[in-house]
């Protein structure tokens, strides 16, 4: 079995684990920011992925 973590998906696509790197790096690519938005976003508003693209959106 392949270890490819750039094929690699959350199990829930709902929210984003912090603190797993290639999580961080899925969200980055998957919502078009940085790794600093991205963690921002969840440190403001948690870690619903509905929650982040709603803050994203709005700064």
């Amino acid at each position: 079995m392949s270890d490819d973590l750039t094929k690699k998906r959350p199990q829930d696509a709902s929210k984003i684990n912090p603190s797993q790197q290639w999580e961080i790096d899925y969200w980055t690519k998957t919502l078009h920011t940085t790794e600093a938005k991205l963690r921002i976003a969840v440190s403001k508003v948690g870690t619903y992925v509905s929650d982040v693209k709603e803050y994203l959106k709005n700064h």
